[in-house]
C-alpha cells in the first residue's frame, strides 16, 4: 500500500480529562483544506485484546454482559485490556481464562485493528485460540458475565443479523470463519 502525507496540522493540544483508562484531548488544528478547527480525540491507556476460542467440534464461546455506555446487553468474544508494555498474547490468555475459564494450547494472532479511528487511537489484537481445556472462570468484580457455547456458523449468523455489534467480535468471528471455511 502506498504512503500518504499527513495533511492535518496540530496548533495546540490540551488534555481535558484523564482517568486510569482513557485520556481526552482537545486539539486546535488546521484541517486538510487549511481552515482552522478543532478535533477531539480519546486516547486509550490499554491495548484491546480479543479471543475467538474454537474447540475441536467447531464451537466457539461468547460472553454476554450489560455494557454501561450503550445501556444494552451485548454478546461478544472474550476480550479486555492489555496494559501498555504487557505482552498482548499473555493478556489474551488472561482474558480468556478470566471470562470463560478456558485455556488454549494453540494461539494464532489473526488481526490488528483500529476500533474507531475517527475519534480514538485504540488498537486491538485478535487471537484464534484452539486446543481448549476447561478450567474455572475468574471474572473481575465489574463483570456479570454469561457464557454461551455455539457453533462458529451460528455465531457468524448472529453477526450477520446484527445481534453481535461489538467491532472486535465482528472482526474476529468473520476472520476466523473465513480462515476455517465456515
Amino acid at each position: 500500500m502506498e504512503t500518504h502525507k499527513n495533511t492535518w496540522k496540530k496548533l495546540s493540544t490540551t488534555i481535558t480529562y484523564s482517568n486510569p483508562w482513557i485520556e481526552v484531548q482537545h486539539h486546535q488544528v488546521l484541517n486538510p483544506s487549511g481552515g482552522e478547527g478543532i478535533y477531539g480525540q480519546v486516547n486509550f491507556k490499554n491495548i484491546a485484546v480479543g479471543v475467538v476460542p474454537v474447540d475441536v467440534d467447531g464451537n466457539t464461546y461468547l460472553v454476554g454482559q450489560f455494557r454501561f455506555p450503550l445501556e444494552e446487553y451485548s454478546w461478544e468474544i472474550p476480550e479486555g485490556g492489555c496494559p501498555i508494555g504487557e505482552d498482548v498474547l499473555e493478556a489474551a490468555k488472561r482474558e480468556l481464562l478470566e471470562e470463560t475459564g478456558l485455556m488454549a494450547q494453540n494461539w494464532t494472532i489473526i488481526s490488528r485493528i483500529h476500533t474507531s479511528n475517527s475519534v480514538c487511537n485504540e488498537v486491538g489484537f485478535i487471537f484464534l485460540a484452539e486446543n481448549l481445556t476447561q478450567g474455572d472462570a475468574e471474572p473481575e468484580e465489574t463483570e456479570d458475565l454469561k457464557i454461551k457455547k455455539l457453533t462458529l456458523k451460528a455465531a457468524v449468523e448472529l453477526v450477520m443479523n446484527n445481534q453481535i455489534t461489538d467491532s472486535i467480535s465482528i472482526a474476529g468471528l468473520l476472520k476466523v470463519a473465513r480462515l476455517k471455511g465456515v
